[in-house]
């Protein structure tokens, strides 16, 4: 064991002195160990995955710590990092390491009450006297063992998983897991809650939850990073089955160990840091991966396990003609304040999909074409192929030459979109009527090789690989992945402006709303079209370059072949007016299928006022000809929240959904909504995915349930087979559950108290955030809002509008900023002024508790709340304003939000009757008491790190950009989610 001395002289630190005195370190382990006190160790000599006997073993021990081997693989993997630290960078920066961390752990106090604050001073004070070099690596070492740490953490979640089936003697047998929140358990709970096999079965394929994925810029791991991490996981797993034979095979555990400190030193010594910004298309390429390595086949495998689950249970099959996983996408076609979105981007992301969904069909006919060389066939077939000996692989072959030439097609088109046509001319021209362009007709295919499969009594080979490929076929389609289309409604609006002046009409933005609504009627009625396609260019004084971009979208999506796009969001929809404005847009520009129009409801006045624009809408006979009876309506959790604060915005959502669905019911329209959540509780995220669905208003959801996947949240959740499975089981079952049970609405005294704690904690809320002047300056400084647009993480504008102040400041960069410091004040500002009020009231404190109690959308975003102020750490975020607030009004403001803070901590516990944050969250508990020494680290080397930033000239950041971006990767692994 090597010991270092530091020795500090006397220093301000904020308002404290530092005194020198000795600090002995001793080299331990540098890997998280949860539920031990002990979290040091780079100390195993020969650090290895081998030997620990496998859950279900006889071994007392294992039975008594089910998460032995968690600890074994992250004690290994952190000495390999420490091992891999001294060999190419030296003992001095791995001492530097330990020295921060040990002062970390020596603050937190073993996570007693009690805290040696002089650690904390000393830990600053360390932090400043550290090279810009030395920071940044540092910082890469705390980041890269907390990336490490969740890659085994997320693996050992499913190895609990699985342990749990295997006790229960379900695993084996290929059913999904026995739990509350899957499809194993919820089955087994409604029937015994007396709900009918055949209803329950109706249910569930009839339902659909559409998962749409979204770039926005909350992944800040490199997709090399997220690659080396996807592996080291496989790492894991099939060493779990190396042990799970009894091990002793000493050349295979040798190999494993050998390809894991491959992985962990690539890591080390690969730069983790994105150097361009990406683009659009960049960001679509990168969120379809997970679609092409893991959804591929995790899709058909959840499914099979999901009939298998249903004959068990129900003693039914899973329908061929269900679809409860579908996938969507934004990358590519959300331009929502995205100039960089333009309508060739779209192009190019539809063809590209195309191109792939095509070749991995085709690669899945070639397998086929290896399996089927049975003889017996239904006439159906043998009509088609004549008299051919092995009739299915006839059958096959030409279905694969035009998957084929599908991709050929796609590949052309792209090459003449991107000048590349010296690599259109390499390519015979393949024309449209060569190729699979309607999802339909390849389905039909191969439901009539299945129905002759079946037919012949051939049902494991029709239940097979034939089955897997038309379950694909329903998830993904054609296209791979649909796309939607977003876009604000100003920018609808100005393109109608300029055609009604170009048509001599006046001004259309100057008109009021009924005048607009008259119009847009009239011209929706009307076959004749508006102006001629193209116009726009011939009258540059006229047309704006926004309503040509705008105009050019529409005739973008008129040129679209079917299931290429999904629905038209209008972001920032107010009125009636917008809705009527993107179906005429579309008419005109003649799409023969208009794509569904969804408006988006985000902030607190638009949600207050979507039943009207509804109703109004409902009420105009041109536009119930339009939609046929079906209306998707998106309602957005981040802005709301940003606009009102939490709890305001949350029962918001609630009481718009709760009206607009009894108008749907009223007006026979069924109305499926789309809710636009993020990764953070600020932005509508909830790790409990079964609880938050169970959560949403009675008779809202009805089996249709379309939700975002935004940033890192799809690495999270889809990254890795076993956690895809898991995520689509939760939802699967979750969704189900809420369709089939019956949930009263809450009593008037609930809604009555739940209005005005809204009204209160949007008060306290916006009091700070929007009406003291104090707050913008202290926002910009304490935190690193302003330096997180010069990062290269997102291809999108943190801004709407760049002059703007916080109001035009995205939901993403306002939550991403806050969670860093770990402050995260969009989450509980407000809630613990309006909680307190109520629990001074006498009358009004029993509802308040019996709310808690018994009714699931408080209590859920109680303990949501209770969550995230358990994450937070008001001494850090003091730190930063000590590090970076130099305006003494400023500094007076943090000071009070830290006061509010506290008192809101201690609302939330009279409410929850606990005696601390988390308590009732064992889990989470033992996570913090592991990370936050590690977290604690990367605040301090980020604030240090902004400091030197802001003191620097522009341009000549050098490395401390690199350490910025690794502090922000860092706190995000630590913290679990960003954005």
């Amino acid at each position: 064991m090597m010991t270092s001395t530091l020795l500090r002289s006397s220093r301000h630190l904020g308002r404290a002195v530092v005194k020198a005195r000795p600090i002995l370190l001793a080299r331990a382990s540098f890997s998280t160990i949860p539920g031990s006190s002990n979290l040091s160790s780079f100390g195993e000599p020969e650090p290895s995955l081998f030997p620990v006997k496998p859950l279900g073993s006889s071994s007392s021990s294992q039975e008594n710590d089910p998460d032995a081997q968690l600890r074994k693989d992250i004690r290994t993997m952190g000495s390999m990092l420490g091992k891999v630290i001294v060999q190419h960078d030296g003992e001095e920066i791995y001492d530097k390491i330990e020295t921060m961390r040990q002062l970390a752990k020596a603050w937190r106090g073993d996570q007693g009450p009690e805290r040696d604050e002089s650690s904390f001073k000393d830990l600053a004070l360390f932090a400043s006297q550290l090279s810009d070099d030395e920071l940044f690596k540092v910082s890469r070492a705390f980041t890269h063992f907390l990336a490490i740490a969740n890659a085994a953490e997320g693996h050992h979640r499913v190895r609990r998983l699985k342990g749990s089936g295997l006790a229960d003697g379900v695993a084996g047998g290929g059913a999904l897991y026995p739990k509350p929140d899957s499809c194993g358990g919820v089955l087994t709970d409604l029937m015994n809650a007396g709900i009918s096999a055949d209803e329950i079965y109706e249910a569930i394929s009839k339902q659909s939850t559409e998962l749409v994925l979204t770039a926005h810029p909350t992944e800040v791991n490199r997709r090399t990073t997220l690659e080396k991490h996807k592996r080291i996981q496989n790492i894991l797993t099939n060493s779990d089955l190396l042990r799970a034979t009894g091990g002793g095979k000493s050349f295979l555990e040798a190999e494993y160990n050998k390809a894991l400190w491959r992985e962990v030193s690539s890591l080390w010594l690969s730069d983790e840091v994105s150097r361009a910004k990406p683009t659009p298309e960049d960001e679509a390429r990168r969120g379809t991966l997970v679609i092409e390595t893991v959804l591929w086949d995790s899709v058909p495998l959840f499914l099979k396990k999901l009939d298998a689950t249903l004959r068990e249970f129900i003693g039914k099959p899973l329908p061929l003609t269900a679809k409860p996983i579908r996938f969507a996408s934004w990358m590519g076609g959300d331009r929502d304040g995205n100039p960089n979105v333009k309508p060739d981007t779209t192009r190019k992301v539809c063809l590209r999909n195309r191109a792939k969904a095509a070749s991995l069909f085709a690669s899945d006919l070639e397998k086929l074409y290896g399996e089927l060389s049975i003889r017996v066939c239904s006439q159906e077939i043998r009509d088609v192929v004549g008299d051919a000996r092995e009739p299915y692989r006839a059958f096959i072959k030409p279905m694969f030459d035009k998957l084929k030439r599908t991709q050929t097609w796609a590949e052309q088109e792209l090459a003449h979109l991107e000048e590349e046509h010296h690599t259109a001319r390499h390519l015979d021209k393949v024309s449209v009527d060569e190729i699979y362009l309607s999802k339909q007709e390849f389905y039909d295919d191969l439901l009539m090789m299945y129905n002759s499969l079946m037919e012949t009594n051939n049902h494991s080979s029709a239940e097979g690989m034939v089955e897997d490929i038309i379950r694909k076929v329903s998830a993904f389609g054609l296209t791979l992945i649909p796309l939607d289309i977003r876009q604000e409604s100003d920018r609808h609006e100005e393109a109608l402006d300029c055609i009604t002046r170009f048509l001599g009409l006046g001004s259309y933005s100057e008109w009021d709303e009924d005048a607009k609504i008259e119009w847009l009627c009239n011209q929706i009625s009307s076959k004749r079209p508006l102006v001629r396609s193209g116009v726009w260019h011939e009258h540059p004084d006229i047309f704006t370059d926004t309503a040509i971009d705008t105009l050019e979208i529409s005739q973008m999506i008129s040129e679209q072949h079917e299931d290429s796009l999904g629905a038209y969001v209008i972001s920032q929809a107010t009125h009636a007016s917008d809705v009527l404005a993107v179906l005429l847009l579309q008419k005109d520009a003649g799409v023969k299928k208009p794509l569904r129009v969804a408006p988006l409801f985000e902030t607190l006045d638009d949600l207050n006022g979507a039943y009207d624009t509804m109703s109004k809408l409902f009420n105009l006979p041109v536009y119930m000809d339009a939609i046929d009876g079906k209306q998707e309506i998106m309602i957005g959790y981040s802005d709301s929240a940003k606009d009102a604060g939490r709890l305001s915005a949350v029962y918001a959502q609630f009481q718009t959904q709760t009206q607009l669905a009894e108008l749907g019911r009223e007006k026979g329209i069924d109305i499926t909504f789309f809710h636009g959540k993020g990764g953070t509780v600020g932005r509508g995220g909830n790790p409990a995915v079964f609880k938050a669905i169970m959560a949403h208003a009675p008779n809202t959801i009805n089996g249709q349930f379309r939700v975002t996947e935004q940033g890192e949240m799809i690495q999270q959740n889809f990254g890795h087979g076993d956690r895809a499975e898991r995520t689509m089981d939760v939802y699967t079952a979750a969704v189900l559950a809420e369709n089939v049970t019956k949930r009263p609405s809450p009593p008037k005294e609930w809604t009555d108290l739940m209005t005005e704690l809204s009204d209160v904690s949007c008060e306290a809320y916006r009091k700070i955030v929007r009406h003291d002047e104090r707050f913008v300056p202290y926002f910009r400084k304490a935190t690193p809002e302003q330096e997180l647009s010069n990062l290269n993480i997102g291809s999108r504008p943190a801004k709407r509008n760049p002059t703007g102040g916080v109001e035009s400041l995205r939901a993403i960069p306002w939550n991403f900023a806050w969670t860093q410091t770990r402050c995260n004040l969009p989450t509980w500002l407000g809630v613990g002024t309006a909680i307190q009020k109520t629990l001074d009231d006498p009358a009004k404190a029993p509802i308040l508790m019996d709310m808690y109690k018994n009714y699931d959308s408080f209590r859920t975003m109680i303990d949501l709340v209770e969550m995230v102020l358990a994450k937070s750490e008001p001494a850090i975020a003091k730190h930063y304003d000590d590090m970076l607030v130099d305006d003494p009004k400023a500094q007076e403001l943090g000071e009070e939000v830290r006061s509010v803070h506290l008192a809101t901590e201690k609302a939330i516990l009279t409410v929850t009757g606990h005696e601390r944050l988390g308590a009732n969250n064992a889990i989470l508990e033992r996570a913090l008491q592991v990370r936050n020494p590690y977290v604690d680290c990367l605040n301090i080397l980020q604030a240090e790190t902004l400091k030197r930033i802001r003191k620097t000239e522009s341009g000549q950041e050098g490395i401390l950009k690199d350490a910025l971006l690794t502090t922000i990767t860092g706190v995000a692994n630590g913290m679990g989610n960003s954005g």
